[in-house]
């Protein structure tokens, strides 16, 4: 009996640890595949197709798997998040890269866990930050204007895109709303169609934003390059199917401050990659904000795993 106990938690710490680091490396790589891909393709687009196929599918799938067929307040509920996540956050994050780095994209979306706390601490019935979160949250906020202030500050950086880094941030903050909200939201019992479901909905919500902003016009079938396409399929496969129906699982299988780790390994797998890949700078402020964003997120991870042990819903 306890063999057989061993053995059912040492496959549920593989599964999860697989998971992790799936997310870890494969949502920190999207930032230059979604830099790549918006070279040919018009971004809202790209991002709207790009949910919709692996959506789709996977839904598809989930249900010939004999997964029930959802109700009106599940599809309300993904609608949400997929608006929150997927249109405000994704969607910020590729219309952004259109004028700032992938690096510096993903350590501005990597603060969601900073709006997280101050949003959590700031609503009545949420729980107030402890002091080394409220040191967290400091520390984060200063790295943002390290990161995004003028390069004379270290006398080593590069100016960033102001309209650019606002959008950032402000998907930042939508992923947090979707991601707090999604804690007591009505959803299927099965993590990959609630995954299927809220790709549909924000896809849905993103390819609408492609044709109101005008993005139809400037697509050229004739003119989009091979990396945009690889770039594009890698999305779908990598990006969406494993990346963020591993995130959606997690969310319900492990604890969330190990799943809250992703948001300090994302930026440096994304910013390492843009500098070796896309040639992207690797200055003294990149770096000295990397590293203060990541303490800071560090920091609100511990500091909150012994108040609660509670997961995501």
């Amino acid at each position: 009996m306890n063999l057989s106990s061993e053995k059912t938690n040492s496959s549920s710490l593989f599964a999860i640890w697989s998971a992790m680091i799936s997310v870890y490396i494969i949502w920190g790589s999207t930032y230059l595949a979604i830099l790549f891909a918006i070279e040919t393709i018009p971004p809202f687009l790209m991002a709207g197709v790009r949910f919709l196929i692996a959506g789709g599918i996977l839904f598809r799938i989930r249900r010939c798997r004999g997964d029930a067929v959802p109700s009106y307040s599940e599809w309300r509920s993904a609608a949400i998040i997929g608006i929150f996540l997927l249109v405000g956050g994704n969607g910020g994050v590729v219309w952004a890269e259109q004028k700032v780095a992938s690096g510096i994209a993903a350590l501005l979306v990597g603060t969601a866990p900073l709006w997280m706390v101050l949003m959590d601490g700031l609503h009545p019935a949420g729980r107030k930050p402890n002091r080394w979160a409220v040191f967290g949250l400091t520390l984060g906020f200063m790295g943002i204007i390290v990161l995004i202030g003028p390069p004379q500050i270290l006398n080593h950086g590069v100016k960033v895109d102001p309209l650019g880094a606002l959008v950032l941030i402000l998907a930042s903050l939508s992923w947090a709303i979707g991601s707090l909200y999604s804690r007591k939201a009505i959803l299927p019992s099965s993590p990959p169609l609630g995954a299927a479901m809220e790709m549909l909905t924000g896809g849905t919500g993103l390819l609408l934003l492609g044709l109101l902003t005008g993005e139809l016009r400037q697509l050229n079938l004739h003119a989009l390059s091979a990396r945009s396409l690889i770039a594009f399929v890698y999305l779908i496969v990598f990006g969406s199917w494993i990346g963020f129906t591993a995130y959606t699982w997690l969310l319900r299988a492990a604890p969330t401050p190990l799943v809250s780790t992703y948001a300090y390994i994302n930026p440096v797998v994304a910013v390492l990659l843009g500098h070796l890949l896309a040639s992207e700078p690797l200055t003294l402020n990149t770096i000295i904000a990397a590293v203060i964003v990541v303490v800071s997120v560090a920091l609100i991870t511990v500091s909150q795993q012994g108040s609660r042990t509670t997961k995501l819903k």
